[in-house]
């Protein structure tokens, strides 16, 4: 079986990578550390018009329809070059709405979302919580109350599909954001590129978005597509680590040259080439059966976060600590990777939260087999 991507898919990525080489990277990411707007609004209009945020978007409704594979690609790539865009929050939003959305609300959003006129974000988070299986946020008749945060790219978005317990149980429900009972407040994390908000609800009006179950169905969604992400920040976080050992002289020598640095140089590009074969499983199940998902997709996602998430955490930490003292600096690139990688471990749900989902789809599939 062949779970590498398809050629087109393949030649989007470079398309991709030479896009952003020249218009993303550490510089851009260093300059909206410092701006006031929720993102880069001209790298944006870009991304829009190379039909991004269109690809999963069907031809019906203004998009372009492309498959997960050319969406796990560009996710890996918006991950590289740390671009301050909401590409990956309309892009989960984009999911949701595929999966779950009535006509009428794939018609008012996802056209929007095809021509960059609207964008999109998504939140299961409140506060410390761990689990995105619970929610304190309360749905009664179809007014919502509760708080949500932190989600990601809050502050530009135009509609939120945010986690609630509705009378069925914790599923998924669409909030308009101009919408009376709702505040946005700017919140504090450690990403400082990309920023994110605070979402109050007060008896705000909500649409149901599928059932319970749909809402499980998309978590292993958005699981795959954030590993690619994540493994986009790790490989270049590690390929930063591997061009200063090259670089840098200590006592006469490169220090690559010296075992510990070295050894750790290949512990990463291990930790890389693992979580990579585990998110293209995760794409191949995410695509299998024409789009609605192969029998092993919630184990696939499960595995495909877990080890995304060991190899970016491994790789940005590293990359800080065999720069030396310089890595801590504020001049320093280091920080991007390490302040992303702690912003990707939190934005859906904890790593020992998708190790217990593994752990049980694995039970169910040895029972399924017994």
């Amino acid at each position: 079986m062949n779970f590498d991507f398809s050629d087109d898919a393949k030649a989007l990525r470079e398309q991709a990578r030479r896009f952003l080489d020249e218009r993303a990277g550490s510089k851009v990411a260093r300059a909206q550390m410092t701006s006031d707007a929720p993102y880069d609004t001209m790298l944006w209009n870009a991304v829009v018009e190379l039909g991004w945020t269109a690809a999963r978007v069907p031809e019906a409704l203004g998009g372009i329809g492309l498959g997960g594979d050319e969406a796990c690609v560009l996710a890996e790539e918006i991950g590289r070059a740390l671009a301050p865009v909401p590409f990956m929050a309309t892009l989960l939003a984009t999911e949701a709405l595929l999966l779950a959305g009535t006509d009428a609300q794939k018609a008012k959003w996802l056209t929007g979302f095809a021509a960059g006129a609207l964008i999109g974000c998504t939140g299961w988070g409140e506060g410390t919580a761990l689990s995105p299986a619970a929610a304190t946020a309360k749905v009664t008749g179809d007014r919502i109350t509760g708080v949500k945060t932190p989600i990601a790219d809050l502050n530009g978005a135009d509609v939120a599909i945010i986690s609630a317990t509705g009378p069925d149980g914790v599923q998924l429900y669409l909030i308009d954001l101009t919408s009376p009972g709702v505040v946005r407040e700017t919140e504090d994390t450690i990403d400082l590129v990309r920023r994110h908000g605070r979402l109050t609800l007060t008896n705000a009006p909500a649409e149901p978005l599928g059932t319970p179950q749909d809402y499980h169905d998309w978590l292993d969604r958005a699981a795959v597509l954030t590993a690619f992400e994540a493994l986009g920040t790790a490989a270049a976080a590690m390929e930063m680590t591997v061009a200063y050992a090259k670089d840098r002289t200590a006592f006469g020598q490169k220090i690559g040259r010296y075992q510990g640095v070295k050894h750790k140089c290949a512990d990463m590009y291990i930790k890389v080439e693992l979580a990579r074969a585990h998110a293209l499983h995760g794409a191949w199940a995410m695509q299998a059966n024409d789009g609605s998902g192969a029998a092993e997709l919630r184990q696939a996602a499960s595995a495909a976060r877990v080890s995304s998430l060991d190899a970016l955490s491994y790789c940005a930490e590293e990359n800080v600590q065999l720069h030396g003292g310089i890595g801590f600096t504020w001049e320093s690139d280091c920080q991007f990777y390490y302040r992303r990688n702690r912003a990707i471990v939190a934005s859906l749900g904890s790593r020992n939260w998708w190790a217990d989902r593994l752990v049980r789809a694995l039970e169910r599939r040895n029972a399924a087999a017994a």
